[in-house]
C-alpha cells in the first residue's frame, strides 16, 4: 500500500466522520427573547438533538445580531439561582437531546445591536468541537411557546 493511497483514505475518512458528526445534529424549537429598546442581552434557546454514535460539545456561538454570544447556564445553589457563564462549552451526549430554555442551559446574545422585535428571525452560528459551524434560524417570541419550553422563569 502506497503513502499516498494511506494518506488519501485516511483524509477521507477524517472527512466523512465530519460529515456524519455535522448531520447527526438536528436543532429544534429555536427562539430568542424579543427585547425592549437598549436591552444589554437576549436570551437564545433551542433544542440540539444529537443523533449520532459519538458525544459532541457545543464550544462557542455567534451572531450578527450582537456584540457577542456566550453559552450559560443557569442553577440553583442552596436558595439562590445562580448564572455563570461555560467557559468550556457545553456537552451534547450521543444518542441524547440537551434542551436550552429559561432557567437553565441558555445562548446570552450580549450587547444586542437593535431591539429585537417578535416575530424577527434571527441567525446564530453555533459551534460545535466535531460537527462545526451550524447557523440556526431562531424566531423572537416574548414568550416561549409550549412546545419551546416548559418553564416560565424570565430571563
Amino acid at each position: 500500500m502506497s503513502f499516498r493511497f494511506l494518506s488519501s483514505s485516511l483524509l477521507a475518512l477524517g472527512l466523512i466522520t465530519g460529515a456524519q458528526a455535522a448531520d447527526s445534529l438536528a436543532f429544534s424549537n429555536a427562539w430568542v427573547r424579543a427585547t425592549p429598546p437598549n436591552a444589554k442581552v437576549a436570551g437564545g434557546f433551542v433544542v440540539i438533538q444529537n443523533a449520532g454514535k459519538s458525544a459532541d460539545r457545543l464550544v462557542s456561538a455567534s451572531s450578527d445580531a450582537a456584540e457577542r454570544v456566550e453559552i450559560h447556564e443557569m442553577k440553583m445553589a442552596g436558595e439562590v439561582m445562580q448564572m455563570r457563564q461555560l467557559a468550556e462549552g457545553l456537552a451534547i451526549p450521543a444518542g441524547q437531546s440537551v434542551q436550552l430554555k429559561p432557567g437553565s442551559y441558555h445562548l446570552m446574545l450580549m450587547a444586542p445591536k437593535q431591539p429585537i422585535a417578535e416575530g424577527q428571525k434571527v441567525t446564530i452560528t453555533l459551534v460545535f468541537e466535531k460537527a462545526g459551524k451550524r447557523a440556526v434560524e431562531f424566531t423572537a417570541a416574548k414568550q416561549p411557546s409550549v412546545a419551546a419550553s416548559d418553564s416560565t422563569h424570565k430571563h
